[in-house]
C-alpha cells in the first residue's frame, strides 16, 4: 500500500512528471541504507518503502551491537531483508564476529552482509580489511547467501594514499577469486559519485581485468547542496565532486536541493545501450533524509522488486 500513498496527490496539486521508463527500469531492485539513530525516528518502514526492499543497516563505530540487532529484526518482521554493515576495523576478533553473526540470525534472520574495512584508523582488534573476514570462514560456515564488499569507482585516499588505484584494484582482483570458491553470491556495493562518466569508465575497466563482481552503485539521495558537500568530501568523493562544486557556483541553483536526476539518467540510458553492463542495481545513501530518499525513489519509478539474476 505504501507505493499506492505515495503516488496520491491533493486535487489541487501539479500532476507528477512522466516516469522515465529507462530510470524506472533502473531502479528496479534498488536498495536504500539507515542506521539505527535514523530508524528509531520511523514509526513504520512499510510508509515509506515498498515490501522486500533490501536494507542496508550501518555500523558506525561506537554504535552498540545490541542497537543494531534490533533494528535488523525490527526491519525483519516489517518485511525487508536485512544486510547489515561488518566493519572489520571495529570487531575485535574471530569470537566477536562469530557471535554478531549468531545474534543476528538467531534474533533477525539474517543471511545477507555488507563487508568492509571500516572508517577507523586503528583497528580495534585482530581484523584489518574485509578480505580478513571473509578469510575467517564464518560466513560460509553460517550458510550467508549474499556478501557484498565495497568498490570505489573513484579510488579511495584510506586504501590509495598516493591518489592510484593500485592496493583498490588488487583487492578487487582477490575478492573476484574469492567469489569463485564461495556458495554465496557476491557484489560490488560502492561509494557513492555524482557523474557517470567516471562510474561508466571504472564498471568498464572492471570487466576488461576480470572482475566480474556485478556493481550495486551507490548515489547520494536528494539532500542540500551543503550537505552533500560535507559528506563527499568527508567520504573522499573523487572527480565527480567537481559536479556539485560547478552547482554550487550557480546562484539560481545555490539553495535548492540537489537530487540525482542527471547521473541516474545517464547510468540508465547507458544500461538500456549495454544491456551487459555489469551495473545491475541502484543503492541510495539517504543523505537528506530517509523519507525524502524514499519518496524520490517511489516517483521516479523504484520498486522492491529484484531483477531475477541480482546479487
Amino acid at each position: 500500500m505504501a507505493l499506492l500513498n505515495f503516488r496520491k496527490r491533493d486535487a489541487g496539486a501539479a500532476a507528477p512528471a512522466p516516469v522515465n521508463p529507462q530510470v524506472e527500469a533502473f531502479l528496479k531492485g534498488y536498495s536504500i541504507e539507515v542506521m539505527p539513530r535514523t530508524a528509531e525516528k520511523v514509526d513504520t518502514f512499510r510508509d515509506l518503502l515498498p515490501e522486500g526492499t533490501r536494507v542496508y543497516i550501518a555500523h558506525i563505530e561506537g554504535t552498540p551491537i545490541d542497537d543494531m540487532v534490533a533494528t535488523a529484526a525490527r526491519l525483519a518482521r516489517e518485511g525487508y531483508p536485512v544486510m547489515p554493515h561488518f566493519p572489520a576495523r571495529i570487531i575485535r576478533d574471530q569470537a566477536t564476529l562469530a557471535d554478531w553473526i549468531a545474534r543476528y540470525q538467531g534474533e533477525a534472520g539474517v543471511e545477507q552482509a555488507l563487508l568492509l574495512a571500516g572508517g577507523v584508523d586503528k583497528p580495534h582488534g585482530t581484523f584489518d580489511s574485509s578480505m580478513q573476514l571473509l578469510e575467517s570462514g564464518e560466513f560460509d560456515k553460517a550458510g550467508f547467501k549474499r556478501l557484498h564488499v565495497a568498490g570505489h569507482p573513484e579510488g579511495n585516499k584510506d586504501i590509495d594514499p598516493d591518489g592510484s588505484m593500485k592496493n583498490v584494484e588488487e583487492a578487487l582482483r582477490w575478492k573476484q577469486k574469492f567469489s569463485e570458491r564461495t556458495d554465496a553470491q557476491m557484489a560490488l556495493a560502492t561509494q557513492f559519485a555524482f557523474d557517470a562518466k567516471p562510474i561508466i569508465a571504472w564498471a568498464d575497466n572492471l570487466r576488461e581485468a576480470g572482475v566480474t563482481l556485478p556493481v550495486h552503485i551507490g548515489i547520494a539521495g536528494p539532500a542540500k547542496l551543503q550537505t552533500l558537500i560535507k559528506f563527499a568530501i568527508a567520504c573522499g568523493v573523487g572527480p565527480s565532486l567537481k559536479v556539485l562544486q560547478k552547482r554550487a557556483m550557480d546562484v539560481s541553483k545555490l539553495l535548492l536541493p540537489y537530487e540525482p536526476t542527471e547521473v541516474l539518467t545517464d547510468l540508465a540510458a547507458h544500461k538500456a545501450a549495454n544491456p551487459d553492463f555489469n551495473i545491475e542495481s541502484v543503492h541510495f545513501f539517504p543523505l537528506g533524509g530517509i523519507k525524502t530518499n524514499a519518496t524520490w525513489a517511489i516517483e521516479h519509478g523504484g520498486t522492491s522488486t529484484v531483477p531475477a539474476n541480482a546479487s
